[in-house]
Formats: C-alpha cells, structure tokens, sequence
C-alpha cells in the first residue's frame, strides 16, 4: 500500500487583502502552503487574484473583525476546518499621528484602541479553536508597544494600543499556561506599506521571507514570545 501524501498546512490570516497581510498570503503559497485570507466588505482585493492564480491554494474570506457578529459568522463558517496557524494581521493608526492625548479626540482613542487591541484578541479568543492543539495563535504587534524601548515618545496613542495588546496577550498566555500551542506577539519593523508611509526603510520584498521565517520557527516552542521579524526578543 502506498503511504498517503501529507496534507498541506493551513494558515487563517486575519487581514490579508493588501500591505503586510497579502505580502504574508503570497509567501505563504510560495512555501506550498493553503491559506484562508480574510478581507472587509465586498471590494474586490488583491486577496482576490491571488485566490485566482492559485484557486487549490487559497480562500477569501469576509470579515470584519471588529464587528462581532462578522467574526462569529466566520467560526460558524470554518467550523469544520483545522489550521496550523491562526494569524491577525491587524492594525490602523490615528489621523495625526504625532497628536499628544491631550489632541486626539475620544472617536479616535475608540477607533484605534479597538482595532489595535480589543479586536485581536477578541479573534484569538473566537477563532483559536480552529486550530490544532500543536499550532500557533500569533498577532501582528510592534515595536513601538514596548515600554522599555519608548525612550523618545511620539506616536502615543498606538504605542499604548500596541501595549495594550502586549498586556492582553500576555493574560490570554497566563490563562492558557497549560496549553501546548506557541503564542506570538510579532514586531515587523518599519516597512514600506500603506500604514508604514513611503519614509519606511524596508521593502516588503526586504522583509516578508524574515518575518515569516520567524512565525513558522516559533512553532514547537509552546507559550508567549515577543519577538521581531528576525526573531530577536523585544523587551516588553
């Protein structure tokens, strides 16, 4: 009897239809990998052609996960799938980036706070079931989230959403002490992105192989790590 081929892993990557996200998406298929990528709302995305040249290796899924009732229709919709590794790529920034609190309006303090924060964990909470007993649960972090190395200030308002996730995800790692999953909290860097501005050093070409080098080589490795894209720790 011939021995069955094994399966491709999976990855479910939150937020993959431009930037970080979808540079992560085409790796991952690069490396023969089967990816779930979700985007927001009905807009056609490059998520979209990626799934076209590759129709066996990708899925478009909707959902935005600040929307609870989207995120639980997503679970609902993968129920019956496995993933290797659940990832939230996720993130936005306040208008005038530089604004001390004292300048950045209540609306703006919700936004951020929700999108950088509350809406990752609230997804590795809804959707870390999906995912093998061995796998990796990461979320998209920064740099700029640890307080040790704010020795300049700038940026306050996601410097304190990116620690907040911090803090977040290092409760979810003492809740789940026991668990044999790898937790990840990832500092990519300051890359050439929409979000990154045109003033970035790095090129996602530069950037995505490391990064992605970095998640598949935490796994194994069970509990939280805070590490960057060349898997150096990041003090907290």
């Amino acid at each position: 009897m011939q021995s069955s081929t094994p399966a491709s892993p999976s990855i479910l990557l939150i937020g993959a239809s431009r930037g970080i996200g979808h540079a992560m998406a085409v790796e991952f298929v690069r490396r023969d990998w089967h990816v779930v990528g979700t985007v927001r709302g009905s807009a056609r995305t490059r998520l979209h052609d990626l799934a076209d040249e590759h129709p066996q290796q990708v899925t478009v899924e909707c959902a935005d996960i600040t929307r609870t009732d989207q995120l639980t229709a997503l679970r609902e919709r993968l129920a019956q799938r496995r993933f290797d590794v659940l990832f939230v790529n996720a993130g936005t920034v306040n208008r005038h980036r530089d604004d001390t609190m004292a300048g950045i309006t209540q609306d703006e303090f919700v936004h951020v706070m929700v999108t950088n924060a509350l809406a990752p964990m609230r997804t590795i909470e809804t959707l870390g079931g999906l995912v093998t007993e061995t796998g990796l649960l990461g979320i998209m972090s920064s740099g700029q989230g640890s307080v040790t190395h704010n020795v300049q200030g700038g940026r306050d308002l996601y410097r304190g959403s990116k620690a907040a996730l911090n803090m977040f995800m290092r409760s979810y790692a003492a809740r789940h002490a026991a668990s044999r999953r790898a937790l990840l909290l990832l500092a990519p860097g300051w890359i050439r992105t929409e979000l990154g501005g045109p003033d970035a050093p790095f090129t996602l070409e530069q950037t995505i192989p490391e990064l992605v080098d970095t998640l598949l080589d935490k796994r194994g490795r069970p509990g939280l790590e805070y590490l960057d894209r060349q898997g150096r720790v990041v003090p907290w």
